[in-house]
Order: structure tokens, then C-alpha cells, then sequence
């Protein structure tokens, strides 16, 4: 039985910029890096102490060992504590960031990384 979700792929164009975002911009972790010196990279990426990570993987180098596998930006959920200062130092830090939304389930807004993939976070 499956119990939680482990990683996330996610296919970036520039891996050395999605590092540097999620690093620099977002306050995320490298966890670990790989390189089999064949062109494979990936590096994990994650909050600090999260059980679920993202993987970041070369989009263009996974195209061509599984043509037909969809690479598209997995749309994902970030939670936190406090949406409004989150939202603040983001757009400080030139993210572009939506206005902050009132759903059924909570306050929410949506932020692009330097590829304009879009991901949103929710207070929780």
C-alpha cells in the first residue's frame, strides 16, 4: 500500500537555474545530487524537514531516453503558515507572484519560477 508521496519530477530546461530558484528564491535544500557522467543529472530539492521532495531533471535529456513521456510542470500545492509575508518576500525577491485569492478551502496565491511554470500556495 502506497503511504505518502515520496518525489516529485520535475522537468526544467536549465537545472543549474531551477537549483539557484528553489535554493536562492524559494529557501529550499539540496538534499542530494546525482550525476552518472553520462549526461544523467538530477538534483532532490525540498522544504526543510519535508517528506516529499522534487526532483529536478533535464527536460531535454529525459525527452530523448523516453520519448512519448509527458513532461509537463506537474501542478503543485505549497502550504504555509503565513501566506502573507510568504507572498511578500517573493515578490520582493522579483517572483512573479499573483494576487492573494479567497477559496472555499483557504487563502491562496500562484507564483512562476524563471521558466513561467506556475505553482500556488495555500495557508494552512
Amino acid at each position: 500500500m502506497i503511504s505518502k508521496v515520496g518525489q516529485i519530477m520535475l522537468y526544467v530546461n536549465n537545472q543549474d537555474e531551477a537549483v539557484n530558484f528553489w535554493t536562492e528564491k524559494i529557501g529550499f535544500s539540496i538534499i542530494s545530487e546525482e550525476d552518472n557522467g553520462q549526461g544523467m543529472r538530477w538534483i532532490e530539492v525540498a522544504p526543510t524537514g519535508a517528506e516529499t521532495s522534487i526532483i529536478l531533471h533535464n527536460k531535454e535529456f529525459v525527452a530523448k531516453m523516453s520519448p512519448g513521456l509527458n513532461l509537463g510542470t506537474p501542478s503543485l500545492m505549497f502550504f504555509t503558515e503565513n501566506l502573507d509575508e510568504l507572498h511578500s518576500d517573493l515578490s520582493h525577491k522579483n517572483i512573479k507572484v499573483g494576487d492573494i485569492v479567497n477559496m472555499p478551502s483557504g487563502r491562496v496565491f500562484n507564483f512562476a519560477d524563471h521558466e513561467e511554470n506556475y505553482f500556488a500556495v495555500m495557508e494552512k
